[in-house]
């Protein structure tokens, strides 16, 4: 989660010495001497030190960070001396160490593993890390001394972080009069609370969304290991001798494909996409309609029509209009190919006598038939042949192996801060040693929904650092000695996250500013989906699908089924990403207050205006618990997606009309795309390295939107 652009980044930058020894008095010097937040780790690529971090280190940690961080800022902008790189760039760089080892470690925990505690502290710091960054981009006089730097006398990475920052500065408002700035301050502290307050709410909802079954018979068709879990967490909950499932952050569920008794769909479906408007305590609709009533003055302050006009400004789409344009063209056959699903399922339960219409409910379980009647396939004959560490280990690890030579070793001497989660050391193709891995498997009640990359440390070549990464999901955890089986989507999830963890992994630049993944939003996600692909690469498939029970690899007759019906269900998919991409997008380029109306009013209305209102296929996420849009960094860019994917099509093509995933053209991808951080302009490093603009017909013909199966 990115906090703001100096304190977002973890064990980044250190603090000049100097000025410590003048300000510090005892009480700091105290406080910095025994607090873990404000020290350099000891440990390899300066880990965390989970083991010595407790909640109460925070709260100092911060107030002694904002305290050292101002003062720094103050120091650079009031500098007597001209302006150069190494005085204003270097020194803005170099600054808010310690804040931003502290609030690294702790936006990790609130989204992996919060507790009380820690919300009440982000609620509390929330307006004061605005505020904050505030203070420091809206700082006229450090501005100036920005501006006043020659971009022509520099070079290189040098050049793009000047650019950088004084694009930041320009975003935030530095050119703002002095009333119009105070009335930034004030617009982006009540938004750093509300989505503060967004995310305590979802989080509450998701744990109330939680559905209890009284009888085993509600859950026909699931595995045994699901139902001995479903019964642990209802132990877990207080209903000793029921049934819990547990909510995940999307609209559908990943049990409906097996669960047989329609009404257990029906209920587990309506508690998912009902769980944040019934007027309790985990509602977000009054939230998220501040919220976007606020990004529209934050807009109109800036002299822009909305807020996706002036989010996008550094984007690779620039403007909402190209995004737009993407999704529109995609839309259609989409829905095309949706409706053409929807029927195959509707005749199939007609067929069954079913006697009912197809909801949404009904989607997922019926599919999976539609699949094993065309493709003779089904995810519970898939399913065995993927356990959790073989398909890390023999799968993520060995792709990685053979696409860039970089291997792993289980690290069981650095500490975690959950149980659950493991810990590896990543060594690159000559044996080097390069990263520190950790990463956090299972759902948790108080984790958020969803799977993401995050830094703890980020890579820079002037601080000497190594990455130090995380990544997190929510699967579910089996029963006690019960293997961890994942489905197929699941396997994708990990294949992707891995590829964001690549990208940092391969981070090459001077400055962690523009390390890795600090990458526009509609790029991060294209190396990610470059390297979903490696699981279906006949080596490294037939390497880690291995059966759990038998231990024997997975039949090529069963790989020859996957991948057959590797487009089946498209339709559905692009839909209701694409829905839930334009509901995003909606809300943003609203450039009137009087547009606005209430929360599911307003998202029937942009589905239907943009001919994505399809009963049976809901948005991937309903508004009102959008986490990506209302309580993270995806607000207008949730699009990227769909233009990440458009980019991964074109590289996958020319790949495959090239030899395909070779070692040569991942090489060559590494050195163009993976490792170039922000350090380039990312359109013109795409080009380079396809030879052409992206062009929208790979995404069409690899989804099978072209009229063909």
């Amino acid at each position: 989660m990115q906090i703001f652009s100096k304190i977002a980044v973890a064990s980044s930058v250190f603090l000049f010495t100097a000025l410590q020894t003048q300000t510090l008095n005892a009480q700091d010097n105290s406080i910095k001497m025994t607090n873990p937040l404000l020290q350099k780790s000891k440990l390899q690529y300066q880990a965390p030190p989970f083991n010595l971090i407790k909640d109460e280190h925070f709260k100092p940690a911060f107030e002694y960070g904002l305290k050292i961080h101002d003062q720094e800022i103050d120091k650079i902008a009031n500098n007597p001396a001209k302006p150069t790189f190494e005085n204003t760039v270097l020194a803005l760089e170099l600054s808010g160490v310690d804040l931003g080892r502290a609030t690294g470690i702790f936006y990790n925990l609130t989204g992996s593993n919060t507790n009380p505690t820690l919300q009440a502290i982000e609620a509390e710091y929330a307006p004061k890390f605005s505020a904050h960054s505030d203070k420091m981009y809206l700082n006229s006089r450090l501005y100036n001394r920005i501006k006043a730097l020659d971009l022509k006398s520099l070079k290189g990475e040098n050049k793009r972080l000047t650019e950088y920052y004084l694009q930041q500065f320009e975003l935030a408002g530095a050119n703002l009069s002095p009333a119009d700035k105070e009335k930034m301050k004030k617009i982006n502290e009540e938004l750093a609370s509300l989505s503060t307050s967004f995310n305590s709410k979802l989080l509450i909802a998701r744990k109330n969304g939680a559905v209890v079954f009284d009888n085993v018979s509600d859950l026909d068709g699931l595995s045994a290991n699901d139902i001995a879990a479903a019964k642990t967490k209802a132990t877990e909950a207080g209903q000793d001798g029921k049934y819990l499932i547990s909510l995940l952050n999307t609209t559908q569920q990943p049990l409906f494909p097996y669960l047989k008794n329609r009404a257990t769909r029906e209920k587990i479906y309506k508690s998912s996409w009902y769980r944040s408007e019934k007027g309790d305590d985990g509602d977000t609709r009054e939230i998220l309609e501040k919220t976007a009533k606020l990004r529209l003055q934050k807009a109109k302050l800036m002299a822009k029509k909305s807020f996706a006009e002036w989010k996008l400004q550094n984007q690779m789409a620039k403007t909402p209009a190209p995004a737009m344009d993407l999704l529109a063209k995609i839309a259609a056959p989409a829905v095309a190919r949706a409706k053409v699903e929807a029927k195959e399922i509707q005749d199939l339960i007609d067929s069954q006598y079913g006697g009912f219409k197809l909801e949404p409910w009904d989607w997922d379980f019926y599919s999976e038939q539609v699949r094993k009647k065309k493709y003779d396939l089904d995810e519970s004959e898939i399913k065995p042949y993927f356990e959790l560490t073989t398909v890390l280990e023999k799968g993520v690890f060995f792709a990685a192996k053979q696409m860039y030579g970089i291997t792993f070793k289980e690290r069981q001497d650095l500490p975690v801060y959950h149980p659950d989660v493991k810990v590896y050391e990543v060594f690159d193709q000559d044996g080097k040693s390069i990263a520190i891995y950790y990463l956090d498997f299972y759902t948790r009640n108080n984790k958020k929904g969803g799977a993401w990359k995050s830094n703890f440390v980020s890579q820079s070549h002037y601080l000497k650092q190594n990455p130090v990464i995380v990544n997190v999901y929510n699967f579910s955890k089996p029963a006690d000695g019960n293997p961890s089986l994942i489905s197929s989507d699941d396997v994708k999830t990990m294949f992707h996250e891995f590829g964001h963890t690549l990208h940092g992994l391969f981070a090459n630049q001077q400055y962690t500013t523009l390390s890795g993944t600090a990458v526009p939003r509609d790029f991060v996600e294209f190396p990610s989906q470059i390297n979903e692909h490696a699981r279906f690469d006949p080596v490294v498939l037939q390497n880690y699908a291995v059966h759990y029970q038998t231990k024997q690899p997975i039949p090529q007759e069963l790989i020859d089924k996957i991948k057959k019906s590797e487009n089946f269900n498209k339709g559905y998919e692009v839909t209701e990403l694409l829905a839930a991409s334009v509901v995003d997008m909606a809300w943003h380029t609203v450039e009137n207050e009087s547009e606005f109306k209430p929360t599911l009013e307003f998202e029937k209305e942009a589905l239907k205006k943009y001919g994505l209102l399809v009963d049976q296929v809901p948005p991937r996420y309903h508004t009102p618990y959008f986490a990506h849009v209302w309580g993270g960094g995806y607000s207008a860019g949730y699009y990227a997606y769909t233009w990440s994917k458009t980019l991964d099509y074109n590289v996958y093509d020319w790949m495959m009309a090239n030899g395909g995933m070779t070692r040569a053209n991942c090489d060559r991808f590494r050195k163009y795309i993976l490792s170039v951080g922000n350090s380039v302009d990312l359109n013109k490093a795409f080009k380079e390295f396809i030879g052409h603009d992206m062009q929208i017909e790979p995404y069409l013909k690899n989804a099978g939107l072209t009229g063909k199966e």
